[in-house]
């Protein structure tokens, strides 16, 4: 047995099912399980996807960025975590890379991106 094909078969007992295809240029809502003072509830983080990364499936993680006021906020996201309740695709947007850090120095009518319908 190879050494992938074993770390496949250990992962994939905390693997989530329905899981979507994630990609850069989605807008999506991630609804995060919090626990504070003995009380669980689900905060939302809606934003758009600026990267992805993974080397196996258990480990995909995605970078999702919102802007508040005139302050850019990114939090990084374990997709197979399980402190995350869903992930919802709000929006698709027309990009040409796979990595959109360059949307960081942009501001206001220049930050725009095209939506697909």
């Amino acid at each position: 047995m190879w050494n992938f094909e074993l770390v496949n078969k250990v992962q994939a007992q905390f693997k989530k099912e329905n899981v979507n295809d994630f990609r850069t240029w989605m807008e999506v809502e991630v609804y995060q399980l919090i626990n504070e003072w003995g009380k669980s509830r689900a905060q939302r983080f809606k934003g758009i996807i600026i990267k992805t990364a993974w080397k196996t499936a258990l480990e995909k993680t995605i970078t999702v960025r919102r802007k508040v006021w005139a302050f850019g906020v990114e939090r990084i996201f374990a997709v197979h975590s399980p402190t995350i309740e869903k992930i919802e695709i709000l929006r698709q947007f027309k990009v040409r890379r796979s990595n959109l850090a360059y949307i960081r120095e942009l501001t206001w009518k220049a930050a725009k991106l095209k939506e697909v319908k």
